[in-house]
């Protein structure tokens, strides 16, 4: 068994195993060999495990949860069935959290599979609330609901990232979540959100009333599959089935683009989102247990 960094040589095998275990879960190649051609900073580590036979055996990738205060980190574990029970898991493990640690994180986040949790607690994990992944066919998503009077649906394509950001930063500190979200600097924003190969403009949707986005959502993903990152309304239009109108035409802009399959994720808590998805018709497909520990 060999477990290393992640080199860009590992993307083909990275992809197809995370499609095969989780392929409600959108991560694209373009995000990936983006990562990996990064150069490498403390708390951002991808790790693979190869079998002595030379297929993956397993993969891990930890990051900071930008403006997150104190300083919060998350992680991303998965072990072919054909290679637990090898000590794998702990090995990537103890090694993402020594990635996180070395940055400064206090902390670590994990979705997981519930049948996970009690190997998980060896080191502290504690579940604290449940997420739900759903997923839609574009084409079927509802008819477009009327959108307010003194606003526009537009694509971010057509936004100042600036407007964008600001947004963003309101959506982030007041979202559901168990990370404390503070403030964000835009330089980073825009490296790690706006310029992000797989942030899919043109498929993501903000209503903009001329002078502020009052509302918007992000897709990620690529052609065939898409990924909706963040859904928000600002504080202040809250109540008035925004959230409903951005998401929808989102999903009439994928199917549009020829994009087979949408996918998206609610904590457990979050009423309102889900309340919305389940009215444009997404179905779930699968649940994890959230997971912290401290480090």
């Amino acid at each position: 068994m060999q477990i290393r960094p992640a080199e860009l040589g590992d993307l083909d095998n990275v992809v197809a195993l995370h499609d095969e275990l989780v392929p409600y879960l959108v991560h694209t190649a373009a995000a990936l060999r983006h990562r990996l051609s990064a150069d490498p900073t403390p708390g951002n580590g991808t790790l693979v495990a190869y079998s002595d036979d030379g297929r993956l055996a397993g993969w891990a990738s930890s990051s900071l949860i930008a403006g997150s205060e104190p300083l919060d980190g998350g992680l991303r574990l998965m072990v072919h069935p054909d290679h637990r029970g090898q000590g794998i898991g702990r090995q990537l493990l103890e090694a993402a959290h020594d990635d996180l640690r070395s940055a400064g994180a206090t902390s670590a986040r994990v979705f997981a599979d519930p049948e996970s949790v009690d190997w998980a607690s060896q080191w502290g994990y504690r579940q604290t609330r449940q997420v739900h992944y759903a997923q839609i066919e574009p084409k079927v998503a509802p008819a477009l609901p009327a959108a307010p009077d003194d606003a526009t649906l537009v694509p971010l394509t057509e936004l100042e990232p600036q407007l964008v950001y600001e947004a963003d930063v309101i959506a982030q500190r007041t979202k559901p979540g168990d990370a404390k979200i503070t403030t964000r600097p835009y330089d980073d924003w825009l490296a790690d959100v706006w310029e992000s190969p797989d942030l899919m403009k043109d498929l993501s949707v903000a209503l903009y009333n001329g002078e502020r986005v009052i509302g918007f959502t992000q897709s990620t993903g690529d052609r065939q599959r898409i990924w909706s990152k963040m859904t928000a309304t600002m504080p202040e239009y809250r109540g008035q089935g925004l959230a409903k109108l951005v998401k929808c035409a989102a999903l009439h802009r994928a199917a549009a683009s020829g994009v087979r399959g949408a996918y998206t994720a609610n904590y457990d808590g979050n009423a309102p989102m889900l309340a919305v998805n389940d009215w444009l018709g997404y179905r779930r497909t699968a649940t994890h247990s959230v997971l912290i520990c401290p480090l």
